[in-house]
């Protein structure tokens, strides 16, 4: 398999890479759609929400929590969920900023 040379792309452009293959899973965007909706913590309920098995759930929320755009809180013996403001705003910022370049400028193409 090829190096996929991150490194020559800004931090920027890494940024708004990750930000759209995790939205790239219809399950993510699912998930994501329940945290705003119950506007709290969720330890267990995804399972019966989204309707995947456990180890598919787990994996996904991984994935949202290593970009950042949710945090886990550790409550007995399982972690619950939430979105995570801060670092949403933040992409919500770096991602407008980017599908928004057409409007800055008269572009005369083709």
């Amino acid at each position: 398999m090829g190096v996929t040379k991150t490194e020559m792309f800004t931090d920027e452009q890494n940024k708004i890479s990750l930000f759209a293959k995790v939205f790239g899973h219809p399950a993510r965007v699912s998930i994501l759609q329940y945290l705003f909706k119950i506007n709290s913590c969720v330890c267990g309920d995804l399972v019966n929400e989204i309707g995947l098995a456990q180890p598919t759930i787990s994996q996904h929320l991984k994935e949202l929590k290593n970009l950042g755009l949710i945090k886990g809180n550790i409550e007995g013996t399982s972690v619950c969920y939430c979105i995570h403001k801060e670092n949403w705003t933040e992409m919500k910022t770096i991602m407008s900023e980017f599908l928004n370049q057409d409007l800055s400028k008269d572009q005369n193409c083709c």
